[in-house]
């Protein structure tokens, strides 16, 4: 059985308040990487050694240009996968939001009467002088 009109409007306001809710956000995504140094002495370079790292790193877009930020400490990498996670979140209820006002705009009457000034054509004004002298 569909909805009703007013519990898609309870749902609605319920996802309106989650959306109110959230914190702050970033969009991206965080990455692990492990770096090859090219030091022919260093652990890093043997063959079957695990590298430099790990690093993270969170890239994203601005302006049509991919950007990467470093991590400098553990704390700064929960803080970014934390905001990643808001953001997530966001889209996740943006898409419910839209799903649920798509639903209510399909079970809405339309409105027979038309506002007074929709139907009727306006007379426009002469943009000339008036003959009257």
């Amino acid at each position: 059985m569909p909805d009703s009109l007013l519990d898609l409007e309870d749902r609605r306001a319920a996802v309106q308040r989650q959306i109110a809710r959230l914190g702050d956000m970033r969009s991206g995504s965080i990455t692990r990487t492990i770096g090859r140094c090219g030091n022919p002495t260093c652990h890093g370079h043997r063959a079957g050694e695990t590298g430099h790292g790990p690093y993270y790193r969170l890239t994203h877009k601005v302006n049509g240009k991919t950007v990467t930020e470093t991590f400098s400490s553990p704390a700064s990498l929960a803080k970014a996968q934390r905001e990643v996670a808001e953001c997530q979140r966001f889209r996740q209820l943006t898409e419910q939001l839209l799903d649920i006002n798509e639903q209510i705009c399909k079970l809405r009457p339309v409105a027979e009467a038309m506002p007074p000034d929709q139907g009727k054509k306006r007379r426009k004004r002469s943009a000339g002088k008036s003959r009257a002298k």
